[in-house]
């Protein structure tokens, strides 16, 4: 994962669990701090941006 430049979630306080986003134009890469295996899940940018649409809106 090292060839990914990360982005802390703007949410995450400190000592937490937290989400981290690597992005390009084609791939956009998030995992979680907290996860051992360091599992990273990867998708487009339309559907991530779907994703965080839906997570606002149920806000």
């Amino acid at each position: 994962m090292s060839w990914h430049r990360w982005q802390k979630s703007s949410c995450c306080q400190e000592g937490d669990a937290c989400v981290h986003i690597s992005a390009t134009s084609e791939t956009v890469h998030v995992t979680e701090s907290a996860d051992p295996t360091r599992t990273v899940l990867t998708t487009t940018p339309i559907a991530f941006g779907a994703l965080l649409d839906t997570l606002k809106a149920s806000k």
